[in-house]
């Protein structure tokens, strides 16, 4: 019995994804000392299961399609930098969803209804805030110029696409840092 770190996902696409890296590299002159996602990496997470049996993931898949079905494909953009705790002391930095951010919010919850239903999934104690992470720092004296940087990238565009699926992903951790591989697409009602 094989088990998998597996979770649930939305690609951004090339475009955003080609900003993303540039924004990255402008931060990283700001912060030397911060993780970045390597660029294939770059996406949305929905809902992070953890190490799943490899048994259950036919029924996580069947589950992340039915939760989409009936909903409709939707327009989504990439927009403003920031970090999560606080500007004061930021460990992850991310780039947040502006148009679309209802439909995410949307999918998040039928999915993770769905999921609690099989048992495979733990709700988390914080609210779930649509982002995607650009980097972890990871030592505390990046604090002040980094700050400095994000608060200059707040408005920052990286552009739109049109969600039409969820991708189910599982992640490999090497020691050159995860890979990712889609194990199933979930398309949404007109994404077919």
């Amino acid at each position: 019995m094989a088990r998998l770190r597996t979770f649930l996902a939305l690609d951004i696409g090339k475009t955003i994804r080609d900003r993303l890296i540039t924004l990255q590299e402008t931060l990283g002159r700001a912060a030397a000392d911060v993780k970045w996602v390597e660029p294939e990496n770059l996406h949305v997470t929905l809902l992070f299961l953890g190490e799943v049996d490899d048994r259950e993931l036919p029924a996580i898949c069947r589950a992340a399609q039915e939760a989409v079905a009936d909903l409709p494909a939707f327009p989504l953009s990439i927009e403003g930098a920031g970090c999560f705790p606080n500007p004061r002391r930021p460990r992850v930095l991310w780039v947040g969803v502006g148009q679309g951010l209802q439909e995410v919010v949307a999918i998040h919850d039928a999915m993770e209804g769905k999921l609690l239903e099989l048992g495979c999934y733990r709700r988390e104690e914080r609210k779930f805030t649509p982002h995607i992470t650009l980097g972890r720092v990871k030592q505390d004296d990046s604090g002040e110029d980094l700050s400095m940087a994000l608060q200059r990238k707040a408005d920052w565009e990286g552009g739109s696409i049109d969600v039409r699926e969820v991708l189910v992903m599982s992640s490999e951790l090497t020691s050159q840092g995860p890979i990712y591989t889609v194990l199933s697409r979930a398309p949404l009602k007109s994404g077919r």
